[in-house]
């Protein structure tokens, strides 16, 4: 997408990963050890920093795996920014910040205290605090993602799991009648959106997620019924807390999302 816009594009990769798409030139960087500043382009416009440890949910054993990929690279790179004249930086947050609720949740809302994140989220609102901190040098876009789903996604995630569970007949804890109501959005909309981020003007935060509300049931049931599966569940007691993020600020300034999940499912297929 930025290639299309004519944007001269360098993708940072971790070693033996570069997928050589026209256009993109690639460095290959190791996030989580000890990587050199001089291998990144003397000048750049804007940074798109994407990058989240893979050990996210490997804690204690991989706390500085975490650390050194969404805390210490993220100071890094921000200073790498000021250093070449960078005039944007947009850095890839989590909508997994926000207290659960019933309510849709915008930018404002409230977020999880800090004793209570974890370790990861913890590492992504260090990341938050540190990108505010540059918002006086160049200009600062964060967005927070809500369950990304689409082709090649690793099958641990939330989307690719479901589906997998579905597939092989394995049930699926739901809590109430439904489970959680979620709005997830396809990596094609959460591109577009970020893309478009080029020709925003100003400091912001966006929530990045689909315009379909959906619970977990109803997820599973659209993915049985395009496997021609019967989906098991196993309901467990309490009430579901949702995790709906509002767009409105997405769709005024960025994007409007345009992929339905019943369509899209053949794109979370292994």
């Amino acid at each position: 997408m930025l290639i299309a816009r004519g944007v001269n594009v360098f993708g940072v990769c971790r070693p033996n990963t570069s997928n050589n798409i026209d256009g993109v030139r690639s460095i290959e960087i190791d996030l989580s050890e000890n990587w050199d500043i001089d291998v990144l382009p003397e000048r750049i416009d804007c940074i798109f920093h994407l990058a989240q440890s893979s050990k996210f949910r490997d804690f204690p054993e991989s706390s500085m795996d975490v650390f050194n990929v969404n805390i210490n690279s993220t100071a890094r790179l921000l200073d790498y920014a000021k250093g070449v004249g960078a005039q944007k930086f947009i850095y890839a947050s989590t909508g997994g910040l926000y207290e659960n609720g019933p309510k849709e949740l915008n930018e404002n809302a409230p977020l999880v205290p800090l004793g209570k994140l974890g370790h990861y989220y913890g590492s992504k609102a260090c990341g938050e605090i540190l990108v505010q901190s540059y918002a006086s040098e160049f200009q600062v876009v964060i967005i927070r993602p809500f369950f990304i789903y689409g082709p090649n996604q690793k099958r641990g995630m939330l989307i690719p799991r479901l589906f997998d569970f579905v597939s092989s007949g394995q049930p699926i804890q739901l809590q109430g009648d439904e489970g959680i109501r979620i709005n997830p959005v396809h990596a094609e909309d959460a591109s577009c959106a970020v893309a478009e981020i080029l020709e925003f003007e100003g400091n912001a935060t966006f929530n990045v997620a689909g315009s379909q509300v959906l619970s977990i049931k109803q997820i599973c049931d659209e993915i049985g019924e395009n496997l021609n599966k019967i989906p098991s569940y196993e309901y467990l007691p309490g009430d579901p807390t949702d995790l709906v993020a509002d767009i409105s600020a997405m769709r005024s300034s960025l994007h409007e999302p345009q992929k339905i999940f019943s369509e899209s499912i053949q794109d979370i297929a292994p």
